[in-house]
């Protein structure tokens, strides 16, 4: 893995692919299958499971596991601590391994908060954003401020992270957006 950095402390899995300019810090453990993208960075005691995809530009921050199922696009940021699940009713007794899993994709530029936890079977649109502490139970459209227990849309942010007005347009960068289908659509600039 040349051009990648693993901490001595990290464990990463024979099979596990992991791009150039990756850095892997303490108490990692990337398990087989896995696929890590070029640029990422993986704080301290995150743990991505067997088959896990992990785009370019990817941040996970400290104690996150991406289990299996979970698959995160392009500059994905996951704050300390965020949950992924991937089954909805586990057993300890009644392990029913991949075939219970359900699949959780984050989309391009998601931003993740602190301890906010994500039910598996449910996207999690681009650009989107989920508060601190928030509990996704359903779809988040592309650019959504999520809050709260359960989650609600409580606003619209822009690709640049600012909080967007009645008007959709970012004071900030400029880019304006309208209401589509999934979410909010850039329309320009």
């Amino acid at each position: 893995m040349e051009g990648v950095f693993v901490h001595e402390s990290s464990y990463i899995d024979e099979g596990a692919v992991i791009g150039e300019g990756t850095k892997i810090w303490h108490f990692c453990h990337v398990q087989s299958g896995a696929e890590i993208g070029r640029h990422c960075s993986l704080g301290q005691n995150v743990n991505v499971g067997s088959n896990v995809k992990i785009g370019n530009g990817v941040k996970i921050q400290n104690n996150v596991s991406v289990y299996e199922g979970v698959t995160l696009a392009d500059y994905v940021f996951c704050g300390p601590s965020c949950v992924f699940t991937n089954d909805l009713t586990p057993r300890a007794k009644y392990p029913k391994g991949r075939v219970g899993y359900k699949a959780t994709p984050v989309g391009e530029g998601a931003s993740i908060g602190a301890n906010a936890t994500i039910v598996c079977g449910h996207e999690v649109g681009e650009w989107s954003l989920i508060g601190a502490g928030a509990v996704v139970v359903s779809d988040v459209p592309a650019h959504a401020l999520m809050l709260g227990v359960p989650a609600k849309r409580k606003g619209w942010v822009c690709e640049c992270g600012t909080l967007l007005g009645a008007g959709l347009a970012c004071e900030d960068c400029g880019r304006v957006y309208r209401e589509a289908d999934k979410g909010l659509e850039e329309v320009g600039r």
